[in-house]
């Protein structure tokens, strides 16, 4: 099992960003950075679990949901990571997607 801490608190700063910032910030695309960012991770813990196997899209539960989103997706995630690499990987798209957002 792989020390995933970086990663968790990686998702945990950009989350506690989104909850705190305002709605317009939200509204000119920091939800929608989140909830890209919360599919991607969604659709890889998905293929990591279920090899061949159809993902699942995460449904758009609005912008007041995308820091709860991000946050399950990566803690789905952490669960089935195998290497540090992959953890390192997704701490990038974490860092990336949190600075796009603009929080």
């Amino acid at each position: 099992m792989v020390d995933t801490t970086r990663l968790t608190r990686a998702v945990d700063h950009f989350a506690d960003r989104l909850r705190a910032a305002p709605q317009s910030r939200l509204q000119r695309g920091a939800a929608t950075e989140a909830l890209r960012l919360a599919r991607e991770l969604a659709r890889w813990a998905q293929v990591l679990e279920a090899p061949g196997g159809e993902p699942r899209e995460m449904p758009d539960a609005g912008m007041f949901a995308a820091a709860d989103q991000i946050t399950v997706a990566v803690h789905d995630l952490a669960v089935v990571l195998e290497t540090e690499a992959d953890v390192s990987e997704a701490v990038r798209l974490v860092e990336e997607a949190q600075k796009r957002a603009g929080v």
